[in-house]
């Protein structure tokens, strides 16, 4: 997407800021609790718990910075109300074939809830920066790492 925004659909969006929500309000308080529990105990050079506490602290502290930044940047984009729903864009499920006739079927999201195993890939992933734009009949080439393989557009649907 121009602009270098990071779009995202509205569950994407609601898993980020879900994720979020329960770092701060549940994981970050009872890491909180047990490193002020452990800094009382004295000693805090060989105390695992505090020194634990505040590794686990940092690390829930970074993760919670970089889900605002990718909130931030976050471009809502509603797949179902894309105005051509016969090209693909963000948001479409597609269904496409190789050269063998495998066919295979892919829906291209954000890069912050894509899952392959899913069949959930990423807007900037090879394959959906091939796949922009096609319509049905169309095949598109893929430049992979292993070779190029051709994939022809099979269906497009928006859901």
């Amino acid at each position: 997407m121009p602009g270098g925004t990071n779009p995202i659909t509205p569950a994407g969006y609601a898993a980020l800021r879900a994720r979020y929500d329960h770092l701060l309000g549940e994981e970050r308080p009872k890491i909180v609790e047990i490193v002020s529990w452990a800094a009382g105990n004295g000693d805090r050079s060989e105390n695992g718990d505090y020194l634990y506490g505040r590794k686990r602290m940092r690390e829930i502290d970074r993760e919670l910075a970089h889900l605002a930044r990718r909130m931030k940047a976050a471009r809502v984009v509603r797949p179902d109300e894309q105005p051509d729903k016969a090209r693909v864009f963000f948001g479409a499920t597609v269904t496409i074939a190789d050269e063998d006739d495998n066919a295979t079927s892919v829906t291209i999201v954000g890069d912050d809830e894509q899952d392959a195993g899913a069949g959930r890939i990423a807007w900037s992933s090879p394959l959906a920066r091939a796949l922009r734009g096609a319509g049905v009949g169309d095949v598109r080439t893929v430049r992979l790492p292993a070779g190029s393989r051709d994939w022809e557009v099979m269906a497009i649907a928006y859901d």
